[in-house]
């Protein structure tokens, strides 16, 4: 199938399709940047986790990371590494199994820690064994995003660590950011230094999480270089490990959608879509944020001609975003293009409803489009089993 990647016009049922040159695009700059600060570069799966297209990662990165069984499984089979994996609860019936997947592994209490940390290294001996902490500073503005707000569920506060480390821990793990600039990493790394530096000499890696958005047209690559450059002759003998997600998957793909009807109360005209906000795009609502609909305008108030607000397709009342001004009047069938819908939107979809699931293609730069999945009834009754 071809088709043009402006407007996908002829797409006929939805979609999220990934644009290989824009994913090469990222691929190519976080290659780069983990070239020339001399740290490891790691996929996140809780943010990208299109299992299909890990041939094309591997030209580019070497390891992923994972929070839970099943990403660790999907890193050790199929992307075919073994994982860093951070939980904030492991359970007795799986650490076992993770262990096997993982090449890292950190906890995230001093009691999960010596809950599990013998059944972990029993099942895999050559596991390096990590601390998350909390340096109890973040400049991430939205609460349910904020891994460091007061009474956090994550990581460890420096005056409950003992003065001298279990001799099985290997690193610190320490998640602060999300979508954040070169800028907020180095004020964060300030507070982390002062807090937690004198651990250091007891550790043979640190890893700074994920957030760092460097394939944002206005992230400064450089700065971050130059940053984790001093890092390193600070302390030449811990590597850094940096796991983004967004920055994998950002720009770098679409989830194309079509009206299906047209409906209107009290002067406000709803596009109802083909999919759903709730099911589809789940963080449009639980940020929230409204996403950039290719060819149409943002507005915030219903003034002006060719305003519609856009509906899902689901029962739930507030399945609905608005406003969207466009050119023309909306008919029946015709494309409605959501931007940067590949990053978190593709793994935190759901089912409710039984509404049928958008489709996930791979687009090449000459416009063909091949399908890597297509949902079917029995996706949702096997969830039901």
């Amino acid at each position: 199938m071809n088709f043009d990647l402006n407007t996908f016009k002829g797409l006929s049922f939805p979609a999220y399709i990934l644009e290989e040159s824009r994913l090469r695009k990222n691929l190519r700059l976080i290659h780069s940047v983990a070239q020339a600060a001399d740290v490891e570069i790691i996929l996140a799966f809780k943010a990208y986790a299109l299992w299909k297209t890990f041939p094309i990662f591997r030209e580019y990165i070497d390891a992923t990371t994972a929070s839970s069984l099943y990403e660790a499984r999907l890193g050790r089979e199929e992307f075919g590494s073994p994982t860093h994996t951070f939980s904030p609860a492991y359970t007795d019936y799986e650490v076992a199994e993770i262990a096997r997947c993982s090449s890292h592994m950190t906890f995230n209490s001093l009691t999960q820690m010596e809950r599990y940390v013998e059944k972990a290294l029993n099942a895999n001996p050559s596991l390096s064994l990590g601390l998350r902490v909390n340096p109890e500073y973040s400049e991430v503005g939205t609460a349910i995003y904020n891994p460091c707000a007061p009474g956090t569920r994550f990581g460890i506060t420096a005056d409950k660590l003992p003065l001298r480390l279990p001799s099985c821990i290997k690193g610190f793990h320490c998640h602060c950011h999300c979508e954040s600039g070169a800028d907020v990493f180095a004020r964060t790394l300030n507070h982390i230094e002062l807090i937690f530096s004198k651990w250091f000499c007891q550790l043979e890696w640190i890893n700074f999480g994920g957030g760092h958005l460097m394939t944002r047209h206005d992230y400064a690559p450089r700065l971050l270089v130059d940053t984790l450059h001093g890092f390193h002759k600070r302390y030449p003998w811990l590597k850094v490990i940096l796991e983004p997600g967004s920055a994998f998957g950002w720009q770098a793909g679409s989830l194309v959608s079509q009206v299906v009807d047209i409906v209107e109360d009290k002067g406000i005209r709803t596009a109802i879509l083909n999919v759903s906000f709730t099911c589809h795009m789940p963080d449009c609502l639980e940020m929230p944020y409204k996403p950039t609909v290719r060819f149409a305008k943002t507005i915030d108030e219903n003034i002006g001609e060719h305003v519609y607000r856009l509906g899902g397709n689901s029962c739930l009342s507030g399945d609905f975003m608005g406003y969207w001004q466009f050119d023309h009047e909306l008919e029946i069938g015709e494309n409605i293009i959501f931007e940067d819908m590949l990053h978190y939107t593709t793994v935190k979809t759901n089912m409710f409803n039984g509404i049928s699931h958008p489709s996930i293609m791979l687009a090449k730069a000459d416009g063909s489009l091949s399908l890597l999945r297509q949902y079917t009834y029995e996706d949702y009754k096997s969830r039901m089993d």
